[in-house]
């Protein structure tokens, strides 16, 4: 997991990485699993990614993971849980998602996080996108305006596929979404290809990843873009559906994800994937991913 067979030593443009089980803790089940893929950077959940319920973490496990992560240069991230959904019309899901938003960038502080994943949501129950949105900006800007520590993780907006009423989808949708938050300093982006490819950037087209990238910075600024999920995906571009491949087994392939790393916007960006398969096929598109790098 180490950096140093980088030339010269030096930490790379854009670290590749992988999300990383840590069923048997964040030091003893995620480093283990980093170092045997070549991960340079890992994500992990720090709570039930499909439930409510959250824990306080073990202090050990969370020092021997943020001691163990500096020492070998690497970065980390948090991806907080799938039910989350400040657009929900349904009361107890939104106080729940506070808690569960709250617990996970408290938890991404304790163990060295530089950033909190979390969904962009939809508008359920029917309801407007404006009035959704409202909502997300009463709820959300004030955990937002907890985040006043040095060591504080970037909340980082992932949009969706566009799969029913989503809020976020394509580039241009995270503009109301950055306004809804009074593009708060500590609000960033993680981009996620799949999800960007099945809303209806078409990746394979020629400058397809240019123009995704162009729109990103022009939408929400420069130094937005703070980390990239690396994944192929199994449908059509505009499909909108929410189905990961492995890097080049898919409809996007191998040769879009070279432009990421060279895009401008990108400059020091990790790149994680979270692609089907166990150790060892994460292994192969963390291998390849360094290879188009």
């Amino acid at each position: 997991m180490s950096l140093t067979s980088s030339p010269a030593g030096l930490v790379p443009r854009n670290p590749v990485g992988a999300h990383v089980p840590v069923s048997r803790g964040l030091a003893a089940g995620g480093l283990p699993y980093a170092r045997a893929v070549g991960a340079e950077v890992v994500q992990v959940f720090v709570a039930n990614p499909r439930g409510w319920a959250t824990t306080e973490g073990v202090p050990a496990q969370d020092a021997a993971f943020r001691e163990g992560c500096a020492a070998e240069g690497v970065s980390a991230y948090v991806h907080a849980p799938y039910l989350i959904n400040f657009g929900s019309h349904t009361a107890e899901t939104v106080t729940r998602s506070v808690a569960s938003l709250r617990h996970s960038l408290r938890r991404g502080r304790a163990i060295g996080a530089r950033g909190v994943v979390v969904h962009t949501g939809s508008a359920t129950g029917g309801r407007t996108r404006e009035v959704a949105l409202a909502q997300v900006r009463e709820h959300v800007l004030p955990l937002l305006d907890e985040l006043t520590h040095d060591d504080d993780p970037w909340l980082l907006l992932e949009p969706t596929a566009g799969q029913g009423a989503s809020l976020c989808s394509l580039m241009a949708d995270l503009g109301p979404y950055f306004d809804a938050l009074d593009h708060h300093p500590r609000l960033g982006v993680c981009l996620d290809t799949c999800h960007a490819f099945a809303a209806g950037h078409d990746l394979t087209a020629p400058g397809g990843t240019k123009a995704l990238l162009d729109e990103l910075v022009e939408v929400c600024g420069p130094g937005r873009l703070k980390l990239i999920h690396a994944n192929d995906s199994k449908d059509v571009a505009g499909a909108h559906k929410d189905r990961h491949e492995n890097i080049g087994a898919g409809h996007i392939g191998v040769e879009p994800f070279r432009d990421f790393f060279t895009h401008p916007a990108t400059e020091g960006v990790p790149l994680v994937i979270e692609t089907p398969g166990a150790k060892e096929q994460d292994a192969v598109d963390i291998s390849r991913l360094k290879a188009l790098r």
